[in-house]
């Protein structure tokens, strides 16, 4: 049964059957409850509330607007609401140019790679935690950008900086790895200094959004086809 503490969850999706077909599946997710749907960026905008959404999973191409500017304009309006971007591209540069203060709710998942719901459900519960979750595929095809400060990571590090792309905890992390947590937040803290980030609460969004700046997608693979 549901109940107040599950994740409200809006959706933007201008194709009927995948609108439907992606409600039903996160509905019926334990934690998960959709709230509301809509087509269009006028839709969103006339049916979304202040208050009523935790997570609005968002195309990026509607057939009256652009999905990243009604996710500017929504979280400007509700500063909590974290955002999905759920597109058939691969657009990842478009986290990289969102005004400062609303980087932290947005997160970027592409359909074409999206391999189960379950994955779309992992980065839903990162967004709405407040981190920035890329796709975990797009994620492990990226390779560091020659000269770049995470190309000057060690390989053990660069793995963990990857898996906090993907929105694993440091516990997951560990567990992936066969370390310890401690080993981990040790990694981590050699991380964000030699990518010179400062401790604090954005943090790891600071580390995700070093890792966007500094990768490039491996060879072979075709911004845009997935």
């Amino acid at each position: 049964m549901k109940d107040a503490r599950d994740l409200r969850i809006g959706i933007v999706e201008d194709h009927p059957i995948v609108l439907e077909l992606l409600s039903g599946a996160l509905e019926a997710i334990p934690g998960f409850t959709v709230t509301s749907t809509a087509h269009t960026v006028t839709e969103a905008k006339k049916w979304f509330r202040p208050g009523e959404l935790d997570v609005l999973v968002l195309d990026i191409e509607l057939p009256d607007g652009n999905g990243v500017g009604l996710g500017i304009q929504l979280r400007g309006a509700y500063p909590n609401l974290a955002i999905v971007l759920f597109s058939d591209l691969d657009m990842l540069e478009l986290i990289l140019g969102l005004p400062d203060e609303v980087r932290s709710g947005f997160s970027y998942l592409t359909k074409g790679a999206t391999k189960s719901v379950d994955i779309l459900a992992h980065v839903i519960r990162g967004a709405a935690a407040g981190e920035v979750v890329i796709d975990p595929t797009l994620a492990d095809r990226s390779r560091p950008r020659s000269g770049s400060a995470v190309a000057a990571l060690t390989s053990r590090q660069f793995e963990i900086l990857r898996a906090v792309a993907r929105g694993e905890s440091n516990q997951g992390i560990a567990t992936e790895l066969g370390i310890t947590v401690n080993s981990v937040g040790n990694h981590l803290i050699g991380i964000y200094d030699a990518l010179g980030i400062p401790e604090g609460k954005n943090t790891r969004v600071g580390a995700v959004l070093k890792f966007l700046e500094d990768t490039n997608p491996a060879p072979g693979y075709v911004r845009g086809i997935n």
